[in-house]
């Protein structure tokens, strides 16, 4: 693997929230590299979520890794982690180093088209604690990654998260604005994303 290099954050400017962004975090060999080994590696699974009394199939892939054996509950899913393996561990060890925080868990969701997505939501289930740290992680292809105010209506940010970049949450963020990856009618190819976050 080569040396990690990457130029300076982003500072996004958003009221009731701290956004922070490196669009060039892991540099396109390593980024290429763990692309390929998630893709291949991970325990993706396809769960059902209900809506309006209505059970429909998650429009996504997704699974949980973490060092150690706590479940994370969000939407009625219940998900139960699979253990670090070595390449997670080294995404996460240089996740920690640069957002100095220490990191128990990882969602991960498979983005396989266009045609997936990620509806309005706030990271804010209560294991997470108040005022979480979400390092959000992205491998492929480029996704619009929206977000809106929960009581201001007119404020809005779109960030389109670029191949081996990392966006930061932090701050009262998931308190105050819910985020979404939309579906898109261009064609695209997969995308990864790594959540990482600590569960009390």
């Amino acid at each position: 693997m080569s040396l990690f290099s990457f130029s300076d954050p982003i500072l996004i400017n958003i009221p009731d929230g701290t956004l922070i962004y490196y669009p060039d975090f892991f540099a396109v060999k390593d980024a290429n590299f763990y692309f390929n080994v998630l893709l291949r590696n991970i325990a993706w699974q396809q769960d059902t979520i209900t809506v309006f009394g209505k059970t429909y199939l998650q429009p996504r892939l997704t699974a949980l890794y973490a060092n150690n054996d706590k479940p994370y509950s969000y939407s009625n899913i219940n998900m139960l982690p699979h253990m670090f393996f070595s390449e997670l561990d080294s995404i996460k060890s240089r996740v920690e180093a640069v957002t100095k925080t220490n990191f128990t868990s990882c969602l991960l969701n498979l983005y396989r088209n266009g045609n997936d997505s990620n509806g309005w939501h706030s990271d804010n289930e209560k294991s997470l604690g108040n005022d979480p740290v979400i390092a959000s992680v992205s491998f492929g292809a480029q996704r619009m990654f929206q977000l809106k105010h929960k009581t201001n209506k007119a404020l809005k940010q779109n960030i389109l998260l670029s191949h081996g970049s990392l966006l930061v949450m932090k701050g009262k963020t998931q308190e105050f604005w819910k985020h979404q990856i939309p579906k898109t009618t261009q064609k695209v190819t997969p995308r990864i994303n790594l959540t990482f976050r600590y569960i009390n």
